[in-house]
């Protein structure tokens, strides 16, 4: 039970992180870049490679904690016959996605900033970035109703 305990405190943890970090950067720091708040590339480099790296290490940490509370909480049979195991494997394809997100958003940016650009490779961004805000908020809302046991409920 404290095993379940700290891997549910963390998993939740880097998963806040993670879409907070994710929606302020879509919704601030590429707007303001965008338009053309910021005169020089440096703290838009720092931004980012602290983004990436956030990005990775939590994709990393909710894999292992997830795999933890998937393999401990479902059997084959629940994980796919379920509500709350369904919502798991809704969860673990958002997860995909969102990781893919950044990974392509970071990319397209960086390669801008490396070309001393500011405006250009924040436009190109923005779109992914914001995509990106959308699933993180989707997978905290069903690691809301996984956690509040939605399938009693219904």
């Amino acid at each position: 039970m404290v095993d379940t305990f700290v891997a549910q405190t963390i998993h939740l943890i880097f998963a806040a992180l993670w879409a907070g970090s994710v929606c302020y950067v879509a919704a601030v720091v590429l707007p303001l870049a965008r338009d053309g708040a910021f005169n020089t590339t440096k703290p838009l480099e720092v931004i980012s490679g602290k983004l990436t790296m956030l990005s990775r290490v939590s994709a990393l940490v909710l894999l292992v904690t997830g795999g933890h509370l998937a393999g401990t909480g479902y059997t084959a049979e629940r994980l796919f016959n379920t509500t709350n195991g369904q919502l798991v494997l809704v969860m673990v394809a958002l997860w995909a996605i969102l990781a893919g997100l950044i990974e392509v958003g970071a990319k397209r940016f960086e390669a801008g900033l490396n070309g001393k650009k500011l405006r250009e490779p924040a436009g190109d961004a923005l779109p992914l970035y914001r995509a990106a805000a959308v699933v993180s908020i989707a997978l905290l809302v069903v690691a809301g109703l996984i956690t509040t046991n939605v399938a009693r409920l219904m």
